[in-house]
């Protein structure tokens, strides 16, 4: 059975100080779900990589003590129970501070790979926008498929702005990319709403 950690108790932590990374407190999950049915083992996986905890080693997990965090991790608890594994949660500081800096350095490094692939996908959504203008093809369905896109992209960017709780540096340029496909949706929208009314 799973040890009773829930939102509350994660979240009782407003003490941490998350912009001294370097005095940050972390919580180090402990995994524990038995190999079969690997289903369990897969939905305790997905939900740590969804809370953007970084793996530390074999069924080892760190994420900053922050009330962020606390629902993905009581639904990663949850998540093990449910396959007759648990997760033991330890609450760590680092023995020296350079550890502590060291879990930063790590939590940064995986927060800006995610901001470099989202920059990627809005450089797709902007060229994918471009095909569309090159080709003349000005329909309804086409747009509504851009601005579902679009939707995506801003769902995605919140997710990913609030567990980046340190800054990585590729958050502005994201933010920057985001305002640049939210403009090439607004031009290809006018340009449809021309096309359809022979403007």
């Amino acid at each position: 059975m799973s040890r009773g950690v829930t939102a509350d108790t994660v979240s009782d932590v407003a003490g941490s100080d998350v912009a001294g990374a370097g005095r940050a407190r972390w919580l180090v999950l402990v995994v524990r779900v038995p190999a079969e049915p690997s289903r369990h083992r897969v939905a305790v996986w997905r939900e740590l990589r969804r809370t953007g905890a970084v793996p530390l080693g074999q069924r080892c997990w760190a994420v900053p003590e922050v009330p962020v965090f606390a629902d993905r991790i009581a639904r990663t608890v949850e998540l093990a129970g449910r396959g007759a594994g648990e997760v033991i949660v330890l609450r760590a500081g680092g023995r020296e501070e350079t550890d502590a800096g060291r879990l930063a350095a790590l939590f940064t490094a995986a927060r800006q790979e995610e901001w470099a692939e989202f920059i990627a996908d809005c450089g797709e959504f902007g060229a994918g926008i471009g095909a569309e203008i090159a080709k003349g093809k000005f329909t309804l369905a086409e747009l509504a498929e851009e601005e579902q896109s679009l939707e995506r992209l801003r769902r995605w960017h919140r997710e990913l702005a609030a567990r980046d709780v340190f800054g990585a540096p590729g958050a502005p340029e994201a933010a920057r990319q985001l305002k640049h496909c939210a403009e090439r949706l607004a031009d290809y929208t006018d340009r449809v709403f021309r096309a359809i009314h022979q403007l």
